[in-house]
Formats: C-alpha cells, structure tokens, sequence
C-alpha cells in the first residue's frame, strides 16, 4: 500500500476510536512504518494510539514519539499518585495483594515485585496507566521461575492451531528453559500480538523473544 493512504488510513482510525483526542497527534508513514508524534492527554491514551494504529492493515510498524501532557491538576502529587496506584492494585481481583511494588518520579511510575504469569504484569500495568496523573509507567515486574514442562513447545503450536486467523506453518517456535522464541512472518500486526499472547500463556515461561516480521 502506498505510504500516503496509509498514513490516511491510520489518521482516519485514530479520529474515529472514542477514547483518542487526535487533534494533536500527527502521523507520518515512511515504508509502512508510522510514527505518531505531537501530545495526548494521558498515558492510556498514548496507549491506545499505538494500538490503534497497530490495528490498519498493511502497518509494518510503529514508532512512537507522543509526550504526554501532564493534567492541568498540577496539585496532585507524586505520593497521591502512588497511593491511588497501590489502592487500584490491592482492588484487582487478579493480582495477590502486596505483591506489586510501586514508586512514582514526577508523574512516571515503575512497577516491581514478583507475580506468576504474564496476565498478571499485563493487568498490574493496565491498572495504573488510567490514572489520573500518571505519564508513564515502567513495568519491571519479574515472573516468579518456575519448572517449564517439557512439552511447552508443542502446547504453544497447538494453541496456535486452534487460532482461526492465523497459519502455524509459517511460525517456528523454539525453547530453552522457560525462554521462548518466536520467528516467522505474519500478514497483520495483530496477528503478531496474538502469537505472542499464545505463547506468554503457556505454563512455566518466563520470558518471550518475538523475532516474527510483518510481511
């Protein structure tokens, strides 16, 4: 596809998703890479333009370059934000309470501690990142090592068979411990993130190189 109706298509797509103020995000296509560039209100919202730019057909990859413009609240704290980001831990059903550990800079928070499975960082950094006042959060949250089954590789292609949209054959999967690899290439983006999903979700990984190219 031709770089300048991409870059249409992904601005199109960002003004219509709801939860994106587009009016100061720019896009720029070279070789079907895009780059989103300007400000957004909140982090969550530099989020989701990513993921929704991720989403276009024929997007390569993404660069991202938004500041998040720090709220015209400039009274709250970096303690406040710590507190509201360790009360919304401790209310997540899905999170063991206390084992997120939280520290806050000027509005950017890092996430630390020790969890069992990769929903679970995923759900820690959703967690924060809609707060009001965070800029940026650092997930250096560490998954707990466990004994990987020594079948890990074949349960992480036959989860890829059973995805409608995507063709194992052309994935290769390798493992080392609780280490996985990725190689291969796929036609979308998403497809690529669904992959990697799969993966994290086998019991005893601990880690995810994904090397798989968008074609």
């Amino acid at each position: 596809m031709d770089d300048k109706v991409l870059k249409r298509l992904v601005e199109t797509e960002l003004e219509w998703e709801p939860s994106i103020d587009a009016t100061d995000i720019g896009v720029s296509v070279e070789k079907g890479v895009v780059t989103l560039s300007g400000f957004v209100r909140s982090y969550a919202e530099k989020v989701q333009a990513e993921r929704t730019t991720q989403k276009v057909r024929d997007v390569r990859g993404v660069a991202i370059q938004l500041e998040v413009r720090r709220p015209g609240d400039a009274s709250t704290t970096d303690d406040q934000i710590a507190r509201r980001c360790l009360d919304s831990l401790d209310w997540n059903s899905s999170l063991p309470r206390g084992a997120v550990k939280v520290k806050v800079e000027d509005g950017r928070v890092t996430l630390s501690g020790e969890l069992d499975w990769q929903y679970q960082r995923d759900a820690a950094e959703s967690t924060v990142r809609r707060l009001h006042g965070v800029i940026a959060v650092a997930n250096q949250i560490t998954l707990r090592r466990r004994v990987a089954p020594s079948d890990v590789k074949s349960r992480i292609e036959a989860a890829l068979e059973r995805q409608a949209r995507i063709d194992a054959g052309n994935v290769r999967v390798s493992v080392d411990g609780g280490k996985v690899r990725l190689e291969g290439k796929v036609n979308a983006w998403a497809d690529r993130a669904i992959i990697e999903r799969a993966a994290w979700n086998a019991p005893g990984v601990i880690a995810v190189e994904d090397r798989i190219a968008v074609a």
